[in-house]
């Protein structure tokens, strides 16, 4: 049996060695397109900080490991899947062949169409080449703007500060990290940022990024294959609301969106992602897809998401795997699963955090002690919450959302006391509430 693995981030790296496990005399090819050794992107802002060197972001560690299991890593691109042929033609010119496929392309930056956005001093945050780069632009009392104030936009933002440059964020929503927290807990985050001398403009975008012409010492050193004779301009940059800003270096964290764009016309069901089922596998027998390009069911929204994190992707890859070797394994269903440490304000964010039509909610803000707690119900169950502060209650948030459990009596407490989680929790596990007549 050989089994193709497209992508060599954590869901492809899972992938293959769950394979190994269950299959020891299988072939296993992963495709990569990036020339390091397969690494997690989640490790780069530690890189940018200085916390770990590059080997440091490595999935794995020594050279022979994936030798050792009998792993072939391999180079190339995907460019488009043969379904009847059951064949990859990639973009060295080459085809591969398999019994089974899985798609774990992951995702890329999705940039947005801004003049200038393309020049020089302009970098996303998504690879070791970017990092490379942004290390070396990022210097103490640089002037660094940032687009984007989302989940990843944060995570950069804090490995930013911490190099000790003068840092601007730009978010187009009204406040931070809009697409996981409500109006409060988004400004609560805001106003801590600013408190940590990050300036913060949201309900802006960025609309040019211009950059000075090259003196004439500049153009004779380029000429000459030497640095510039002094240090250039910085980048002029406009933003919607009228104001103009200088920038040494820009980081796009706009989003990102599914590396997808190879299975057009191959007969793979995609929609956002490539749409999977329970198994993970997609409309074709024996084509799977996981990680952050895979569209799976979301028990607690009732439908289908892509869920960019990479505890989702490692359970998924875990899943696709056990199927492709023969095993029956299920999907348990995705949830959106955030918790966030933004410049030290610890946040959470479970499932539907905005609510659900007709359901009911509660909120509590303590704004002195840097506390918000929004719970978020469908009937007797919690489908969502946002919380800020409340570090204790995490994985009881996480489970009462993920559990869909139904609280009861306990659900009415809730509304009045949402710190009462805890004790909801252990109270509905050990079955001391209530259930709905025919339902549990």
């Amino acid at each position: 049996m050989k089994h193709v693995i497209l992508g060599a981030g954590p869901a492809g790296i899972i992938a293959a060695e769950t394979i190994r496990k269950h299959a020891p005399h299988d072939e296993i090819l992963v495709i990569g397109d990036e020339p390091e050794a397969p690494y997690s992107r989640m490790a780069i802002p530690y890189l940018l900080i200085g916390k770990v060197g590059e080997e440091g972001t490595h999935l794995r560690h020594g050279v022979d490991h994936y030798a050792k299991l009998g792993i072939t890593l391999r180079r190339a691109r995907a460019k488009h899947v043969d379904v009847e042929g059951r064949a990859v033609d990639l973009d060295d010119g080459t085809t591969v062949v398999f019994d089974r496929l899985l798609i774990a392309t992951g995702s890329s930056p999705a940039t947005p169409p801004i003049p200038g956005i393309h020049g020089r001093g302009v970098h996303p945050c998504w690879t070791l080449k970017d990092a490379r780069a942004i290390m070396e632009l990022a210097q103490p009392g640089a002037k660094v703007l940032q687009m984007g104030a989302g989940f990843i936009g944060c995570i950069i933002m804090e490995a930013l500060a911490m190099r000790g440059v003068e840092l601007t964020v730009v978010e187009m929503g009204d406040r931070m990290v809009p697409r996981m927290m409500g109006p409060t807990a988004g400004t609560m985050i805001k106003d801590w940022c600013e408190a940590k001398n990050v300036k913060v403009h949201t309900g802006a975008r960025v609309e040019a990024i211009n950059r000075p012409e090259p003196g004439i010492l500049d153009k004779l050193a380029d000429m000459a294959g030497l640095k510039p004779a002094h240090k250039a301009a910085a980048m002029t940059v406009r933003l919607s609301t009228g104001e103009h800003l200088e920038a040494d270096l820009v980081i796009s964290a706009t989003g990102v969106k599914p590396n997808i764009g190879f299975l057009q016309n191959s007969g793979i069901t995609c929609l956002i992602g490539v749409l999977t089922d329970e198994h993970l596998q997609t409309n074709v027998p024996g084509i799977y897809a996981a990680g952050d390009c895979a569209e799976a069911f979301d028990k607690v929204s009732g439908t289908t998401i892509v869920s960019a994190i990479q505890p989702n992707a490692a359970e998924q890859a875990r899943v696709a795997a056990l199927n492709m070797v023969g095993q029956k394994a299920e999907l348990k269903g995705v949830t959106q699963i955030n918790v966030l440490d933004t410049l030290g304000m610890i946040s959470a964010s479970f499932g539907k955090w905005d609510g659900v039509p007709g359901g009911q909610h509660v909120e509590l803000t303590d704004l002195p002690a840097g506390r918000h707690l929004s719970l978020q119900f469908d009937g007797d169950r919690m489908v969502g919450c946002n919380s800020i502060g409340w570090t204790e209650h995490v994985g009881v948030m996480r489970g009462l959302v993920e559990g869909q459990v139904r609280l009861g009596d306990w659900k009415d407490k809730l509304m009045a006391d949402p710190t009462l989680l805890m004790e909801a929790y252990i109270a509905c596990a050990q079955g001391q509430h209530q259930f709905v007549a025919g339902k549990r």
